[in-house]
Order: structure tokens, then sequence, then C-alpha cells
């Protein structure tokens, strides 16, 4: 059931990330559905079912509608840079196991594909900050860090807790240049999803972390 909800990639970009959504809807069935809805205008590139069944709904060399606005590592039209993987799940509930081992057989496929970098495995929240939150805070980042499937911050020395450092180094990562309203709420719930209350050094040495090593300039701060 092939969604026709889709285009050539803009300026012949070819895919460079990944982004993961939930699909916040009651069955598998009905989000395929919406996702090949012509008036809809709304699709991802795979479909992955709480039973681990995997389906292709665009074809990966075209350009799925699945992003829509937002930018990461300084560029926007997401969707012609990326490969969007929707996972059935409503956001409030553990993603099961059969899933979570077929998203791993997938990405791993993919990143070999398109030569894929870990790090440019994201979450529709980490390019839209504010406006979504999949796949949310029940999403395990851990599990695919551990296999080189996606990244997971290592805590070490840290600049002081200022918004202005914090920005500039979640931006070094790949977050669009927001305020930290927008940035730090979106950056904790994927790396913090228990943390609550204002920016603190366990904030700054987590981003610090990040934008050390997988910054495109290495970050804004070096530790001494």
């Amino acid at each position: 059931m092939p969604s026709p909800n889709f285009g050539a990639r803009r300026g012949a970009a070819l895919p460079e990330l990944i982004v993961l959504h939930y699909t916040a809807m009651a069955s598998c069935e009905a989000a395929r559905k919406r996702l090949c809805l012509p008036e809809a205008e709304v699709s991802a590139h795979w479909l992955i079912g709480a039973d681990g069944a995997t389906e292709m709904l665009v074809a990966e060399e075209m350009r799925a509608w699945h992003a829509g606005a937002g930018q990461w590592r300084g560029c926007g039209d997401v969707n012609s840079r990326s490969i969007g993987i929707e996972l059935d799940n409503l956001g409030d509930r553990p993603f099961p196991e059969a899933q979570m081992a077929a998203l791993e057989t997938l990405l791993r496929a993919i990143m070999e594909r398109w030569t894929i970098a870990p790090q440019s495995v994201i979450g529709h929240s980490d390019m839209a900050p504010g406006r979504k939150i999949d796949p949310g805070p029940r999403f395990d980042w851990q599990r695919l860090a551990r296999q080189r499937l996606s990244v997971w911050p290592q805590p070490g020395p840290a600049p002081d807790a200022t918004p202005e450092t914090f920005c500039a180094l979640a931006q070094s990562f790949g977050y669009p240049d927001l305020g930290l309203d927008l940035l730090l709420p979106a950056f904790r719930l994927r790396f913090r999803p228990r943390a609550s209350g204002p920016l603190d050094a366990q904030d700054m040495a987590l981003i610090a972390d990040l934008a050390m090593r997988y910054g495109e300039d290495g970050g804004a701060w070096r530790a001494s």
C-alpha cells in the first residue's frame, strides 16, 4: 500500500539524516491509512508496527512528507535530506521489544545504504523543538546508542550553566538556533526525560560532550 504523498528530493539532495517519529494513532492500520491518504499530505518512508512488521510506504530515493518545518545542523527542508520512520505508538507507553528489534535491523540497513552516521539519527523533537515531541520520553535512545545506531552523551567537565553557552553548544551539536525556552525541553526530552527545573550543571555536561564529539566545529567550548 504505497503512499502517494512524496516528490523528488530538492536540489539533488541525498539522505543524510534519519528522523524517528511515533504515529500517535490508535492502531498501525489507522496510521497506515492516514500516511497513504492523498488529502492528508503526510507520509513516511517506513512504518513499523508494534509487532515488528515493517513496511516501506515511500521509496528511500524520494522525498517523503514526514518532517515539516524545522532544521538540523543549520539546514531546513529536512524532508529532502532525510529518511522518516514512523513507529506505531501513542507516545505514552514503552516501545515493544519486537518493534525495537525491527527498528534496529532497519536502521543498520539504511545507515549502510546511505552512509549515515549515528549522530545523524535524530528524533522529530530534535529538529522541531516546541512543535513536536516524538518519539517521546518513553523511547529508548540509550539502547540504540549502545549499538552505534544513535549517540548518547558521557558527562565530563562543563562550562558554567548559562543560557547563552547552552544554546551555543546545542546549536553546534545540530539543534536549531532557538532560545533556551525551546531548546532545553527538547534536549531533556531525549537525554534527560525525568529532569525538570532550571538549566543545571548536568545539562551543561551532557550538551558539552555532544558538541565536542559530534558538533560541526567541535563545540563552542573546550575543557581545559
